[in-house]
């Protein structure tokens, strides 16, 4: 009898991997804070969940590469329709539209769930640990 880890773990390896993602789009909006001219961006949740369903309902796969000289695929990755300009709340001189404690606040917020995430997995794992040893 085989395990599937996919069914086993359910949504939360693609949940930690949005979250991360997620997180490194945040941390490049407040990296360039102060940046003129740059345009704040962030990932929506319900484009990637939307996106994740539509693959999993085709029975399409995920390619990594392994080699540089290897072909990429195009469509698998999470941020192709899902990475979205954010909309500031007021306007400002050098047109750069993060909002520094907006952004803080996202990224706090993500880190929270990503820490929820990768306990439920935690936990996943260890279910599937006892199982394999019986107990």
């Amino acid at each position: 009898m085989s395990i599937s880890f996919e069914s086993a773990l359910g949504i939360h390896e693609s949940a930690l991997r949005f979250r991360t993602q997620r997180a490194e789009v945040l941390a490049n909006n407040i990296a360039n804070a102060d940046t003129p001219h740059f345009k704040a961006r962030d990932l929506d949740f319900s484009s990637v969940l939307a996106e994740q369903a539509e693959k999993a309902s085709k029975g399409t796969f995920q390619a990594t590469l392994t080699n540089a000289r290897h072909i990429a695929a195009e469509g698998t990755g999470m941020l192709d329709e899902s990475l979205k300009y954010r909309i500031p709340f007021q306007p400002s001189i050098d047109q750069n539209t993060v909002d520094l404690q907006q952004e803080q606040a996202s990224y706090t917020e993500n880190s929270v769930q990503f820490q929820a995430s990768f306990t439920l997995l935690n936990s996943k794992f260890k279910g599937l640990v006892n199982a394999l040893r019986g107990e």
